[in-house]
């Protein structure tokens, strides 16, 4: 059975490697105009963040007080960045499955490929109750948790309550609306990527 490729960005906990990972993306993927024409964020937006994350890196090498505060700060606004622009790589290489190994490695991103009969990484359906949905994702293993998000644009999300089993309810979506959903497990090596982006009209 065919394999599909799927978009990984293997983040460094090292503050200077990620960096280094998300300079390659951009560069990547500016100058991939093409294939990837309205990225999420936009590469400027993206890489006036990165540069941010240098300059708060460079304060916390030299001992500026308060500069490690700020660095996680711009940190974390980076990681974000860099699961948007894997969501949306994503979409853009699963609506061209011949090519999508390239694509994806055209924007600076690695690949896991998994055959297609394996379970999805992330299933959401509707509830019995209206506005409720059960969300379900692939194992991570023994003593695993899992944080679940939801949102109606893939800008702002919020966070459901999360869960020791990879199958949970969220409740109070509103009716009749559109929302996004994704998942991260959190293991003893820490907090993995989030998830692919699975939509769904609530009921």
């Amino acid at each position: 059975m065919a394999a599909k490729a799927i978009a990984v960005l293997n983040l460094s906990n090292k503050v200077k490697t990620l960096i280094t990972h998300a300079q390659s993306v951009a560069t990547s993927m500016a100058g991939n105009t093409t294939e990837f024409p309205s990225p999420n964020p936009s590469m400027a937006t993206f890489q006036a963040d990165i540069a941010a994350l240098v300059t708060a890196e460079t304060a916390v090498l030299a001992r500026t007080k308060g500069a490690v505060e700020t660095r996680n700060v711009k940190l974390a606004i980076v990681k974000s960045d860099l699961e948007n622009l894997r969501n949306y790589v994503q979409s853009v290489s699963d609506a061209n499955p011949s090519n999508a190994a390239a694509m994806i490695e055209g924007a600076g991103m690695t690949i896991r490929k998994v055959t297609l009969h394996d379970k999805a990484e992330l299933s959401i359906k509707q509830g019995t109750v209206s506005g409720t949905v059960v969300a379900t994702s692939k194992a991570a293993g023994k003593r695993a948790a899992y944080g679940w998000q939801y949102s109606t644009d893939q800008k702002t999300w919020t966070n459901a309550p999360a869960s020791l089993q990879a199958k949970t309810a969220i409740a109070g979506q509103t009716s009749a609306t559109t929302y996004y959903f994704r998942f991260r497990a959190v293991t003893k090596d820490g907090e993995g990527a989030y998830s692919q982006i699975v939509q769904l009209l609530v009921s």
